[in-house]
């Protein structure tokens, strides 16, 4: 992302925690900023992409970040987090006066070097579209959801699926072990099926289901459990969803 924003002749500054990173971002064209505050400092557009809702909360409402950056300017959220973490920033940005758009990405590395991120984005139709020049720099498509908050909804209900996906072909595998068809056999004819689905091919092409979970279940697991406790929050819950998603491996 940070080598698209370069190429694409945007004056970038990244904050990075380890001197490995921050050499990483010189040589990507980048310039190394020593904290938050020197990432925000006469910053048009500031960034946020790090792991968890928890992290998002140090970088966002536990620094000095969003009092550094200058009035007008915007704040763009990539983390999936709680519709709630992004109420909260919201309100902190305010008086500042910087708008806050959340738009959490959908996909992988080569996603990203490729410029082809799904971006689902929340926010007002003004902070949005000053955004579209930045975001299109690595994200296509950048989908306009809904008001601030809608894009991480979607961001949730979409890892959601995508895990009782992963739960439901981790059933068939299953059945086809009880059937006498070998787990590596149907995960090579699935995809030619009505059964056939993105989320088949891409655990097909990693050889097992225990194979992709081991991979993703760190980042999937911290994903459900936002939505989890969102949906809990509101006095609800994933439905069919939620005991397909408990069967995973």
């Amino acid at each position: 992302m940070v080598a698209r924003l370069v190429g694409a002749g945007h004056d970038v500054r990244v904050f990075g925690r380890s001197p490995e990173k921050l050499r990483d971002i010189a040589d990507m064209g980048a310039y190394p900023a020593s904290g938050l505050a020197g990432v925000g400092m006469r910053a048009d557009v500031v960034v946020v992409c790090v792991f968890s809702d928890e992290q998002l909360r140090q970088v966002a409402l536990g620094s000095d970040l969003l009092a550094s950056m200058p009035p007008g300017s915007a704040l763009a959220v990539h983390t999936t987090a709680s519709p709630r973490t992004l109420e909260a920033i919201a309100d902190r940005a305010a008086p500042y006066q910087v708008d806050v758009v959340d738009a959490p990405v959908s996909g992988g590395p080569h996603d990203a070097a490729s410029g082809r991120l799904t971006l689902f984005v929340g926010g007002d139709d003004g902070p949005v579209a000053r955004l579209r020049k930045v975001l299109g720099c690595y994200g296509d498509p950048v989908l306009h959801v809904g008001p601030l908050g809608v894009g991480q909804k979607v961001k949730l209900i979409n890892n959601a699926l995508f895990a009782a996906h992963i739960g439901l072909l981790a059933e068939s595998v299953r059945l086809g072990a009880r059937l006498g068809v070998p787990e590596s056999a149907l995960l090579a004819a699935l995809p030619h099926g009505s059964a056939g689905s993105r989320v088949l091919d891409i655990v097909a092409a990693r050889g097992s289901v225990a194979s992709f979970v081991q991979t993703a279940a760190e980042f999937l697991g911290k994903d459900v459990a936002v939505v989890r406790a969102f949906t809990a929050e509101l006095g609800t819950d994933l439905g069919a969803l939620d005991s397909v998603i408990a069967e995973m491996p």
